[in-house]
């Protein structure tokens, strides 16, 4: 069984995300900021590749946190991530 975890912790989410080949992304919105991302593989097109100083700004300044798995139920790398209130995370 997979368990996910939780972290605030940029140096973590930064080797999480690296360890599997992503990347900082961002879906611009009206305002300022945007909706975060980890981008894998192939940039996809909706999403805007930033530099991990304005990912973390963004990511601290809407009091985010990060929800993770580090592997699947068959133990492989996990890609899942999602990012929640941090509090109600």
């Amino acid at each position: 069984m997979s368990e996910s975890k939780t972290t605030a912790n940029h140096d973590e989410i930064r080797q999480w995300a690296e360890d599997r080949g992503g990347r900082p992304a961002v879906v611009r919105t009206r305002g300022e900021g945007g909706i975060l991302r980890i981008d894998f593989g192939e940039p996809e097109e909706k999403l805007e590749p930033i530099e991990w100083d304005e990912f973390f700004r963004i990511f601290d300044e809407n009091d985010l946190t990060f929800l993770y798995q580090d592997e699947t139920g068959s133990g492989k790398n996990s890609r899942f991530n999602k990012f929640i209130d941090r509090k109600n995370g």
